[in-house]
């Protein structure tokens, strides 16, 4: 790595730290949307984290997986409308369209660039949230300095009979009468809570996660249902074969949620300024949670690493005692890789 010093300034403050957290409601789409942020300094790169469900606000568990991220950027988490502390503020003013997602995301972005005076963040999403920014990247790239795909829907009507396929066959070599009976019922795209639950429920299994109860499953449909039908119809294959930013794609080897081989598929066909492939082979759907250190390791250095133009911050603090009094200097340093 070749180190070029670009700039180097002093800020003197009597905190006791330069690091920035809080939370406010937004308008975004017409409605207040809640944000909350933490990072090391406000001139960090931002890292807006979109999440999946729909519906799945991570706010009250994305510290276990955003604790070392927050020492390198601005994480920026969202609970998109109807989830998390925006249905606690108020109810979407508009029926549920993917359209309507595209166009809040977008907003939150812009909101952000201005609040931290930047031209362009970087943006992960998880799973629902993996497909929301594909069709940011496909449709804003300039407000991007890159994208992560976590477990993304690609082709999700394909995934759904492709993992219905593996788990028929599953439970015939076992002989499981039950798992036959039930996924005999389900139909793609799912009609219902009941079918879309026994899908999820023997997919569970084929996995090794912990499968959702029947009452969360139909009382989730109620609301999102439609919406996810919706989503599934996308293939990303035709839809977006070029994106015009970077794109790391961070799969889980036991995906059958989000299916592995169509990230792959999709990741060998892609054509992008730069684009990256990375295996999480002890997870399923949600490497963020099983494979936590490798999957803040493998954004901090995508990030690092991406091209010689992205700024690293780093802050050296040194303690000058003074009338009981700690000073604080700041370095800002670009490091070019």
């Amino acid at each position: 790595m070749r180190l070029t010093l670009a700039a180097i300034y002093f800020l003197v403050t009597l905190n006791a730290s330069a690091s920035i957290q809080g939370g406010e409601a937004i308008e975004a789409g017409g409605i207040k949307q809640w944000i909350q942020y933490s990072g090391p300094s406000e001139k960090a790169p931002v890292l807006l984290f979109i999440h999946g469900g729909p519906g799945n606000s991570v706010i009250s568990y994305a510290d276990k997986f955003t604790k070392q991220l927050r020492q390198h950027f601005i994480v920026v988490l969202w609970d998109q409308r109807e989830s998390g502390k925006t249905a606690e503020l108020n109810k979407s003013n508009k029926p549920l369209t993917v359209e309507i997602f595209i166009n809040d995301a977008i907003e939150v972005i812009s909101h952000l660039q201005k609040k931290f005076s930047q031209q362009k963040i970087y943006l992960i999403g998880h799973s629902w949230g993996g497909y929301l920014g594909l069709r940011v990247a496909a449709r804003r790239p300039d407000l991007l300095n890159g994208y992560f795909a976590l477990s993304p829907m690609i082709n999700q009507l394909e995934s759904e009979s492709l993992s219905l396929k593996a788990m028929q066959q599953k439970a015939i070599e076992e002989n499981n009468k039950e798992a036959q009976q039930e996924l005999a019922q389900v139909e793609i795209p799912f009609k219902n809570g009941v079918q879309l639950y026994y899908h999820r429920k023997w997919i569970s299994k084929l996995q090794g996660s912990p499968a959702p109860t029947k009452d969360k499953v139909e009382s989730w449909a109620s609301t999102w249902l439609n919406l996810y039908n919706e989503a599934c119809q996308t293939n990303f294959i035709s839809l977006a074969p070029q994106l015009d930013c970077p794109v790391y794609f961070l799969i889980g080897s036991h995906d059958y949620q989000t299916h592995f081989s169509l990230a792959v598929a999709y990741y060998q066909k892609l054509i992008s300024p730069e684009k990256k492939f990375f295996w999480f082979t002890n997870s399923a759907h949600s490497p963020n949670m099983t494979e936590t250190a490798k999957f803040e390791k493998t954004i901090i250095e995508g990030i690092c690493s991406l091209n010689s133009h992205v700024l690293r911050w780093q802050t050296l603090t040194i303690k000058c005692l003074n009338s009981h009094k700690y000073y604080y200097i700041e370095l800002k340093q670009i490091f070019e890789l």
